[in-house]
């Protein structure tokens, strides 16, 4: 069973902390144990209470996860241990409700320090396993702030702090890759050289879920959750130089 850190726990949630390459739910093409397997075993118990309700079976099939990461983005996620939790939390997200912080590695100096991307992001027609910005696509919305600059050797990065106001697949990487700042080893849109280039300072994906803040839909109080950028990632800004 794979290893998953739980960050809060309570009657009706649990928020976890992805490990970077978990993959969150199971499909067919998946052959390595999923976030939902781990969920399975852990709230399983549950599902009995619920198995006749029509409600619960969203619930049952996500196995309570109610949304997603990337497989190579590590943080926060939200499990809910019954329906009437689950499809509250779902209608927070709809509502956007819930604000997600999470912390990037990118190519280059991002001007200004603070910003907002607003592009409608698509499934590529050429390409159905990748996304980027359309004119046909879904409305999409990121806010950002500089954290520092770092430099090693001619190349220069920006740390960012980014805020994803809507919630579409690969959102924050295609929204990077629209302003010409790439996230560090990301695979699918850094492009190849750059990308073989990045690992060999950072192994995988630089980006992490590190805060989220939504409303407990059973005691409606607020919780605010953070989960500090991991080894591996302050690993990677430890052999940077910061500059001004």
């Amino acid at each position: 069973m794979i290893e998953i850190p739980i960050v809060y726990e309570d009657d009706s949630i649990l928020v976890i902390s992805k490990p970077a390459g978990v993959i969150v739910n199971r499909a067919e093409s998946v052959q390595s144990e999923t976030l939902q397997d781990w969920a399975d075993k852990k709230i399983g118990d549950n599902y009995i209470q619920f198995q006749n309700d029509l409600s619960s079976t969203e619930f049952i099939a996500r196995s309570g996860i109610v949304h997603r990461l990337d497989k190579d983005t590590s943080g926060l996620l939200i499990i809910a241990k019954n329906p009437e939790v689950f499809i509250r939390l779902q209608a927070q997200f709809k509502e956007r409700d819930i604000d997600k912080q999470y912390l990037t590695l990118v190519h280059g100096l991002v001007v200004p320090k603070v910003g907002e991307i607003r592009a409608s992001v698509g499934r590529l027609p050429w390409n159905r396993e990748r996304f980027g910005v359309l004119p046909g696509g879904k409305e999409a919305s990121t806010s950002y702030s500089v954290i520092s600059y770092y430099q090693l050797s001619a190349n220069k990065y920006s740390y960012l702090s980014v805020f994803p106001h809507t919630g579409r697949t690969h959102q924050i990487r295609i929204h990077l890759k629209y302003i010409n700042h790439t996230v560090v080893s990301d695979e699918f849109y850094a492009g190849r050289k750059t990308c073989r280039q990045d690992k060999n300072i950072c192994p995988r994906l630089f980006l992490h879920a590190y805060k989220l803040s939504f409303t407990n839909p059973i005691t409606n109080k607020q919780l605010n959750l953070e989960n500090p950028l991991p080894d591996d990632l302050n690993h990677v800004l430890s052999k940077l130089s910061k500059i001004q």
